[in-house]
């Protein structure tokens, strides 16, 4: 019972360190950051089992990782407010041609993050965006003003146009 509320403990944390990172840390990790996240299960599997090595500890240990992860996502699933509170929101970070720079600050990106963002969906000015939204998976869609989503060729443009 030791190892379940330790795992529980343990999960809280790391799932509120994982909050307070920010949606677009998630979304790419630099190398430093994966190390980073092997580095910290190593610890948090010796934090949960103590000396106990055995196979029941591990189980007990990640079935109440699993257990934990379930009841969440059920929560999300069943309430909106749930969701909004575990899942987070997209946020707007550009609104025709504006920057947000408050949603950008919240999410920890900066202006330069953002531009490359732009430049690998085809977006050369930030004058050619109608909406930047950071999604809650971390990625950024971009609206074109003319409507195109992500530099994709719209209608009467691009492969088969003219047909």
């Amino acid at each position: 019972m030791d190892i379940v509320i330790r795992a529980t403990a343990m999960f809280a944390v790391v799932f509120l360190l994982i909050r307070m990172m920010g949606k677009r840390e998630l979304a790419e990790m630099t190398p430093f950051e994966f190390v980073m996240l092997v580095v910290i299960g190593d610890l948090i599997q010796q934090g949960i089992t103590h000396n106990d090595f055995s196979l029941t500890g591990a189980s007990l240990a990640v079935a109440t990782f699993f257990f934990w992860g379930l009841m969440l996502n059920w929560f999300s699933n069943k309430s909106r407010r749930a969701e909004t509170l575990l899942d987070s929101q997209p946020a707007v970070v550009v609104r025709q041609g504006e920057l947000i720079r408050d949603n950008l600050t919240r999410n920890r990106m900066t202006v330069s993050e953002l531009e490359s963002e732009m430049r690998l969906a085809g977006v050369a000015h930030l004058a050619d965006v109608a909406w930047g939204i950071i999604e809650t998976n971390g990625k950024i869609s971009f609206i074109r003003k003319d409507g195109d989503r992500e530099g994709n060729p719209g209608p009467g443009e691009g492969a088969g146009a003219g047909k």
